[in-house]
């Protein structure tokens, strides 16, 4: 499966910071903003409170895992950040999916 586009550059993050739109869960916090691109990018932020880099870098791979299952719903034109929380590291899969659903949802940005 191809990887999905994602942010990496700091000016990107800053601007979703400063005009993105914020929703939060216990697991997960979802910043949203509308760009004029064709596609929607992504960017993750897992935080030194989740653990060492191994449970960072798995706490990673497991939110790609959802957000690849729910790019297809939200559509092309946004730019997304996904920030974990600490209980993230301890949810399942289901748990997570339903968490970003939700967030998706209640932001406007999905189907």
């Amino acid at each position: 499966m191809p990887p999905f586009p994602s942010l990496r550059r700091k000016a990107d993050f800053d601007a979703l910071s400063r005009s993105g739109t914020t929703g939060s869960s216990p697991l997960l916090v979802l910043r949203a903003m509308r760009t004029g691109r064709p596609e929607t990018r992504v960017g993750m932020s897992t935080p030194r409170s989740l653990g060492g880099a191994v449970q960072r870098n798995r706490m990673r791979r497991r939110l790609r895992a959802v957000v690849r299952e729910q790019l297809a719903s939200i559509g092309a034109g946004w730019d997304l950040l996904l920030i974990a929380r600490p209980a993230a590291a301890a949810a399942s899969h289901g748990e997570l999916r339903d968490t970003l659903q939700t967030l998706v949802r209640r932001a406007g940005i999905g189907e």
